[in-house]
């Protein structure tokens, strides 16, 4: 399977965010909590540097929580403020409020000492496609905030969500691409729908899913689906799925489609529990 983004995208997307970050004291990037890595973008490091950073660990409640401990000391040893937030369902939203104050502690301690006194800290969302970010500026904004409109000095079309106080938000995320050099960034985004599937094979997709699964949680399949693990080719694991959950063909011959489909459903939903597909240690070796 072979992954790639269009430059053209990428290109227009990083200029806006290069203007954007001029107007913001602080990046709230998002990666998806059960792969950390794969779904940011280190391009943001250049383009943030001399910015506070928060880092939201989005959909923690779909990856291992030992994994979710150890993702937030391995970014924390970094330098990044971090939080755990399910999104969806606005866990762990609320203390990002008190996160950004102690992001952005030397920033309020500089205007207090010009005498700036209540200005608020401005920050924008960030992150690759379909990891959350609107999601997470609603549930983070609630019905409360109001749009401030456009303001002096941002750019025609920006507009700033004043979320009390403290805090005003750019309303429109920033968008990263992910390192596709690396083929298993792409592989790893796909199992999670990051990568729109309709240019994807569905069958070969989910065959790497169940070989990826069989590896880093062995046993999982059998229990969910009662088949036998050991010694199988990935679609021999897709197809004995597809056997055990009556995905046929109206001939009664086993439709892959169909068993393709239930498997990265069941995976991405949770259904098959909390996992996460990338450790940190393995990360950390490789670097």
């Amino acid at each position: 399977m072979h992954f790639q983004w269009y430059p053209g995208h990428m290109t227009k997307a990083k200029r806006q965010m290069q203007e954007d970050i001029k107007l913001i004291d602080l990046i709230i990037e998002l990666v998806d909590a059960r792969v950390p890595l794969s779904s940011r973008n280190p391009d943001i490091d250049e383009l943030g540097k001399n910015k506070a950073r928060l880092i939201i660990l989005n959909k923690s409640d779909l990856a291992e929580e030992r994994w979710n401990e150890a993702w937030t000391e391995y970014f924390k040893k970094k330098g990044f403020h971090v939080v755990k937030v399910n999104s969806r369902k606005g866990g762990g939203v609320k203390s990002v409020q008190s996160v950004i104050q102690e992001a952005c502690k030397e920033k309020i301690e500089r205007d207090r000492r010009r005498g700036i006194l209540n200005r608020p800290v401005r920050a924008m969302v960030v992150g690759i496609p379909n990891v959350g970010k609107s999601t997470f500026i609603n549930s983070f904004a609630g019905k409360a905030a109001a749009k401030t409109g456009n303001k002096p000095g941002v750019t025609k079309g920006n507009q700033w969500i004043r979320l009390n106080k403290q805090v005003e938000l750019l309303d429109t995320p920033g968008i990263l691409w992910p390192k596709f050099e690396d083929q298993r960034v792409g592989l790893l985004l796909a199992f999670l729908g990051s990568i729109n599937d309709e240019i994807l094979e569905k069958d070969e997709l989910a065959s790497e899913l169940a070989d990826y699964l069989r590896n880093i949680t062995p046993g999982l399949l059998k229990e969910r689906y009662g088949i036998e693990e050991d010694g199988k080719k990935p679609y021999e694991l897709l197809d004995e799925i597809a056997a055990a959950r009556a995905c046929l063909t109206k001939g009664g011959v086993n439709d892959l489609t169909k068993a393709a489909r239930l498997l990265l459903d069941e995976f991405r939903g949770g259904k098959l529990g909390r996992i996460t597909l990338e450790m940190p240690e393995k990360k950390e070796e490789a670097e």
